[in-house]
């Protein structure tokens, strides 16, 4: 398990809304710019890392219960992604990182993989 701010320290992450919430945990990372595989996703506790910046990614993961994004490669989210994260709960962070360079450090602080 880590709490989020561990997440964004890792990253050098900068949290978009829901800083309230930066001492929840998660257990579990998932990479994928694909919602369809999201979807899929049957645990609790994830951690969506992903390089979709709109609309379709908020509500992918309010669909799948996962409390908070991190999104890749320097994305930018809009006004509306960010107050529908907001309206859910869920924790939206950026980072410059690549996918790759985001999923390996994080696993390399301890989050574990899905699968």
């Amino acid at each position: 398990m880590m709490k989020l701010s561990d997440i964004v320290k890792a990253i050098d992450g900068e949290v978009l809304c829901c800083e309230d919430q930066l001492d929840m945990e998660v257990r579990f990372g998932f990479s994928s710019d694909l919602m369809s595989d999201v979807l899929t996703l049957r645990d609790d506790d994830i951690l969506l890392i992903t390089g979709l910046a709109n609309i379709q990614s908020i509500r992918t993961a309010e669909l799948s219960d996962i409390n908070a994004i991190v999104l890749v490669r320097n994305k930018v989210a809009t006004d509306q992604m960010i107050d529908m994260a907001a309206d859910a709960g869920i924790v939206l962070i950026t980072t410059k990182y690549s996918m790759f360079k985001t999923s390996g450090l994080l696993y390399a602080a301890g989050l574990s993989p899905i699968y």
